[in-house]
């Protein structure tokens, strides 16, 4: 080597020494300016207000269990607490309810604010803050002032959240302000809005319609509940509707014209966007679902009932619940709270979980609370029973961050916000065709223009918070009850079990009454025309006649969003989820006399699906004999158990060339006939669509539109099978061998602010990909949207077992950890044991908390307090 040469090489090293120092210099400037952000989590700290001390105890996984005297003391410490692990998401989540996410993010929160603010989220909360009970306010109060103190405490933002130290970099000069009781209760409305969803059903059986679709075809697209073949939550003798009314009243009987023409088409496709724009913070669609269930004394093995909850809600990081313990030192009228379980950072409580007598969870309902009605507008006015009356209107400004601030004027009619002026690009959707309109009634009269308004329970004034508490401190079914008779919104399916034996079902929320929709369609299914007002709501479903029961004759209830009853009385909804999971559920309980906590947690972790022997018996009876190199693909499937498993295995090649096939078979049907948006994304509906035409082999469905030649199932079956063997040689290779559904099915937990952050902090922010079991149809329901990949965005947000015999016995684990902060050992220090349906021990009793403590810290009252 030359001198010049061995010169060159020696500053090369140089060099690239150099730089590696420099990244590490830099990296660990980065982690330093995060770490000191990480809470002090022992010791004393005083606030202001306390009328005692309180004992905050954390144990091996961060998680707070909190003693205190006085209920006021013990929300204003669970207030300081979740300020500790999660203030960020607490910021990012109050200012998304505002609709002041722009002054946080910038540009990218615009569209969300501009719905949110539209419908007025926060402007509700304010309504009802003053409707709710004393104690309520009270303890909003109180835990607000305990996140304050932490914020007083610790200063300026960069000291509190490392994320404020990268939006600090693009928008210099944020300020927290301070929290109040209408930012815990804005979150409700967030939370109501992601947990219904009939509302994007509704818009688009109307884009269909638009497209040229006949009710008859949309119907194929969304198919009835088969309760014979997926038993609904209540069998007939577990309740009885009998003498319920609420349900359908007279309508004017009226045909459907809708309107095939590309600007109708193009303007629903608008009106969906609109209301999708609002920025998701517990997750969306067919993803929003979940598992529970309930075994009592004669079926359990401890002889006091047993409690599954799995709520399954979008996934990212962190992750959406915050576990924590609420202990009265002397549980008394005074101070009545013991309770222990899921709570969310931002509410005071607990949402999900016991208290020292007894134990509940949740799935979503879902019933239809949600309604589109196109209205007549015709200067600031709107057309209402052959007269114009004034719409509302008022202005909002919405603040962006480096960016120009927008200002709106939101307009309502009766019914509500007129969701078509989010913004001009929008206000077309408002040719959409309606369930009580016939021939050019849509079209609008001289000087008139059209708009669509959204009616929705969620903006109605309610009291929901009241029934947080009000279940925190119920010690039987009867108070149980009487506190879900004030949760409004969202609906859900409530379990319960108690340590005296008794297990139950409640289904609780406020459900509209409507009159019947037109030429058979039932209420809600397609928009309505607000001009008319027969077609208003006429009120709610009163709760003593939601369905219910105490102690059923079977022994055991599970709810996995499937159908409540098979009743149509009271009418609730269409869109039920089919019962895939809850009828795999139903099977793997009813498979010995008795279950055991150990046997409830393998349920939680099953995965296999009810479909998956539907859909293998049609791919395998496709003739690829010609085909050597597709019937590699295909041969994995013989002998296949019918497990969606990671690793190498036959079962994980099975489950991944399974996957690939289902994904092909549902763009090779209907992506040459659904517009982008309505596109299947394997969620539970699109399995009953196709088992149904799995038996018309000559379905207009199976041809290709695109094509000269007119295709049946075989030959979609046949090339979506070419389709999967090519994709799986793409993802993971020729060698069959190599297959692996883990490969295919992976798990990224990403932060909010990650896709904007540097590499650097990226890295820190996010966690994954890891490879993930289950399946959107197993119990075990990682799920993912075929139309974007194979990746899980959706799945058990969370997994609880409770024990009513021994309430220390009891389990639990989330998808994340119960800190906020990325180099704190709790960010994700319960992943690993999830991914694996593994739990961790939950102590509840003073003994069992003691012994699992960790680390310790005292909240004094201040001098000045």
């Amino acid at each position: 080597m030359s001198r010049a040469a061995l010169i060159a090489r020696r500053t090369t090293v140089s060099v690239v020494v150099l730089l590696l120092v420099a990244a590490l210099i830099v990296a660990g400037v980065v982690y330093g300016a995060v770490r000191r952000t990480d809470p002090s989590v022992t010791g004393t700290a005083r606030l202001a207000g306390l009328s005692g001390e309180v004992d905050v105890r954390r144990d091996a996984q961060g998680v707070a269990h909190v003693y205190a005297d006085t209920p006021e003391d013990l929300f204003r410490a669970q207030g300081y607490v979740a300020a500790q692990d999660r203030f960020f998401e607490m910021d990012l989540r109050r200012h998304a309810t505002a609709g002041r996410l722009a002054e946080l993010v910038g540009e990218a929160g615009v569209a969300s604010d501009t719905s949110v603010r539209t419908m007025g989220w926060r402007r509700v909360a304010e309504q009802e803050l003053p409707t709710l009970s004393a104690d309520t306010r009270r303890y909003l109060a109180a835990y607000a002032d305990g996140v304050n103190a932490y914020l007083d405490a610790t200063g300026d933002a960069t000291r509190v959240a490392p994320e404020y130290l990268m939006l600090g970099v693009r928008f210099p000069g944020y300020r927290i302000e301070p929290w109040g009781p209408v930012d815990s209760l804005a979150w409700l409305k967030a939370m109501a809005w992601d947990l219904h969803g009939n509302y994007a059903d509704e818009l688009a059986r109307a884009r269909l319609m638009a497209q040229g679709r006949s009710l008859d075809e949309v119907r194929e697209l969304y198919p009835r509940y088969d309760a014979r073949a997926q038993p609904p939550i209540l069998s007939a003798s577990a309740w009885s509707p009998s003498g319920v009314r609420g349900g359908r009243s007279k309508a004017p009987a009226a045909g459907i014209r809708p309107q095939p023409d590309q600007d109708g088409q193009a303007a629903l496709a608008r009106a969906a966007r609109a209301v999708s724009a609002v920025a998701p913070l517990v997750g969306r669609g067919e993803g929003v679902g979940s598992n529970s269930w309930v075994v009592g004394p004669s079926r359990s093995s401890t002889g006091k009932p047993l409690l599954a909850n799995d709520p399954h809600l979008a996934l990212g990081q962190p992750g959406v619940w915050h576990q924590t313990a609420l202990h009265c030192r002397t549980v008394s009228q005074a101070c009545p709270y013991d309770v222990s379980g899921f709570a969310f950072a931002g509410f005071p409580g607990v949402v999900i979980g016991h208290n020292q007598r007894i134990a509940w969870g949740f799935t979503n309902l879902d019933p239809d609370v949600s309604d589109f009605y196109l209205e007549r507008v015709k200067g600031s006015t709107v057309l209402r029973d052959g007269t114009y009356q004034p719409l509302t209107t008022r202005t909002e400004v919405i603040r962006v961050a480096g960016g120009t601030d927008r200002t709106i004027t939101v307009r309502s009619s009766t019914h509500g916000p007129l969701l078509s002026d989010v913004d001009a690009a929008v206000r077309d959707a408002a040719t959409a065709p309606t369930s009580g309109t016939s021939g050019a009634a849509t079209a609008p009269a001289e000087g008139e223009s059209l708009a669509i308004a959204l009616r929705w329970t969620g903006l109605d004034v309610t009291q929901t918070a009241d029934a947080i508490f009000r279940m925190n401190r119920a010690t039987s079914f009867e108070s149980f009850r009487a506190a879900l008779s004030s949760f409004a919104a969202p609906s859900q399916n409530a379990v319960y079990a108690d340590v005296d034996g008794h297990i139950g079902y409640q289904a609780p929320g406020r459900v509209p009454v409507r009159r019947s929709g037109s030429a058979g369609t039932p209420p809600g299914y397609l928009p309505a025309p607000g001009w008319d007002s027969r077609y208003d709501w006429t009120g709610y479903v009163p709760f003593e006649q939601l369905p219910h029961t105490l102690d059923p004759a079977e022994g055991f209830l599970v709810t996995a969003n499937q159908a409540v009853t098979a009743a149509t009385t009271p009418f609730l909804t269409t869109d039920w989820t089919h019962g895939w999971r809850s009828t795999r559920i139903r099977q793997l309980l009813t498979a010995h006399p008795t279950v055991t906590p150990e046997r409830m947690r393998e349920i939680q972790g099953d995965v296999s699906d009810g479909f998956q022997p539907v859909l293998t018996a049609a791919l395998r009876g496709v003739d690829l004999s010609g085909d050597a190199f597709t019937r590699e693909g295909q041969a994995t499937l013989e002998g296949w158990d019918g497990r969606f498993v990671t690793g190498d295995n036959p079962s994980s090649r099975a489950a991944a060339y399974w996957t690939a096939a289902w994904s092909a078979l549902l763009h090779r049907t209907f992506d040459d006939d659904l517009p982008v948006g309505l596109r299947p994304d394997g969620g539970s509906r699109w399995p009953a669509v196709v088992q149904q035409l799995l038996a018309d082999p000559r379905s207009p469905w199976w041809d290709n539109q695109k094509t000269l030649r007119i295709e049946t199932r075989d030959d979609i079956l046949r090339q979506a099978q070419v389709d999967a063997r090519l994709e799986l040689t793409r993802l993971t290779g020729k060698d069959v061998k190599a297959w692996d559904y883990g490969r295919l099915h992976t798990l990224t937990l990403r932060h909010p602010l990650s896709a904007a952050a540097p590499g650097m902090l990226r890295s820190l922010l996010d966690r994954g990909p890891e490879p993930a079991p289950g399946s959107p149809l197993a119990p075990n329901a990682l799920g993912y949207d075929l139309q974007v990949g194979y990746a899980a965005d959706w799945g058990p947000s969370m997994r609880m077992v409770v024990d009513l015999a021994d309430l220390d016995a009891s389990t639990w684990v989330q998808s994340t950890g119960v800190s906020g902060h990325p180099t704190s050992e709790h960010y994700d220090d319960q992943t690993g044991r999830w991914l694996r349906n593994e739990s961790f021990a939950w102590p509840f009793s003073r003994g069992a908390v003691e012994d699992a403590t960790r680390e310790q810290l005292t909240l004094a009252p201040r001098d000045d307090g």
